[in-house]
């Protein structure tokens, strides 16, 4: 039996390779949530008019993977303490969130804020919002899988995005 778990953290051409480079993973899709507009499109998205953020919405066996497991995954993706975007990606559509489906993922995703808000990792607050899930809308064809069908191109984007993984995230 398989569980989904839906992570916003900037461009989700970049949050895709970390979840699903991990063992469990049945998918990963790249899609819209948390707007008002029924399936929108990445222009409607981008024009931030329909109050949607990028994410991806991962599907998971439990068995292999827990949910507490990929969100200390989704954390070591993202500056956690940037509201309105995510390194070179700049808005409210690219707003770092957890959107839990249920009272038991709400309650693994606030432990681990917190934990990590009391670790002292970050001098700024830690702003990531923990929100109820609403409808998922898959990104066009050509969102899918960005970095294995665009290399050179993901290489670039994800660059800002790798240099604080590594200053932040990789244990010294």
């Amino acid at each position: 039996m398989s569980e989904t778990a839906i992570f916003a953290g900037g461009c989700f051409w970049c949050m895709v390779e970390p979840f699903e480079s991990q063992p469990g993973i049945i998918n990963v899709l790249s899609g819209y949530t948390g707007g008002h507009v029924a399936d929108p499109t990445y222009e409607q998205v981008k024009s931030h008019t329909t109050g949607h953020t990028e994410a991806v919405k991962i599907t998971f066996d439990p068995a292999v993977i827990s949910y507490a497991q990929l969100v200390e995954v989704y954390w070591e993706q993202t500056d956690p303490t940037d509201a309105m975007g995510q390194f070179q990606d700049r808005g409210d559509n690219y707003r770092p969130v957890i959107f839990v489906q249920n009272a038991a993922q709400r309650a693994i995703a606030e432990a681990s804020k917190n934990a990590l808000v009391a670790s002292g990792r970050f001098t700024d607050p830690i702003v990531t919002t923990i929100e109820d899930a609403k409808p998922f809308y898959p990104a066009e064809d050509y969102h899918q899988e960005f970095y294995r069908h665009n290399p050179r191109r993901y290489a670039a984007e994800h660059a800002q995005r790798q240099s604080f993984i590594d200053a932040n995230w990789k244990e010294n």
